[in-house]
């Protein structure tokens, strides 16, 4: 782990995510880097992934966010934003075999979303391929916007189980 980052463990399989840089509240910088560790974001975010990441703002349906569990608030998760209701957000994994989110543990309050992710900058494949080639493929493809998807289609795959 990079000196400066913070681990947060889980007995579940939560997504989890490793924060590198300023903490909310702790910068005059609004921008961070979270480091995706677990599968309930899959397909569209993997392990090792990492969020650029703005704390402050306030998110929309279908934006992926980083917000601390609400049954364990020193853990922080990625989950992604699907609806408003009342008390707070709905949020959902993409990956429906993993439920650790709103279905096992409900409405996520408004003061428990810390940040909006941005990009997503993927990882080398092989870190010690230092060929141009291999450079260039990585640096093609590694940095994204984070995929967004409508609300309506993520609840309606949710109700299809």
């Amino acid at each position: 782990m990079p000196e400066g980052g913070r681990w947060q463990q889980d007995e579940t399989d939560a997504q989890r995510v490793t924060e590198h840089g300023a903490e909310p509240g702790r910068s005059a910088l609004p921008f961070g880097i979270a480091e995706v560790v677990g599968p309930s974001m899959a397909p569209a975010l993997l392990p090792g992934d990492r969020l650029v990441v703005q704390y402050g703002t306030s998110p929309r349906p279908g934006d992926v966010v980083v917000l601390r569990h609400p049954m364990q608030q020193d853990l922080l998760i990625v989950k992604r934003a699907v609806e408003r209701r009342e008390g707070g957000w709905w949020v959902l994994g993409d990956n429906r075999f993993v439920e650790n989110d709103s279905r096992e543990f409900g409405v996520v309050p408004d003061g428990f979303v810390l940040a909006r992710a941005w990009l997503r900058l993927r990882p080398p494949q092989a870190p010690g391929d230092r060929r141009p080639a291999a450079l260039l493929t990585w640096a093609l493809s590694a940095v994204r916007p984070v995929p967004s998807f409508s609300p309506r289609s993520l609840l309606r795959r949710r109700r299809a189980r």
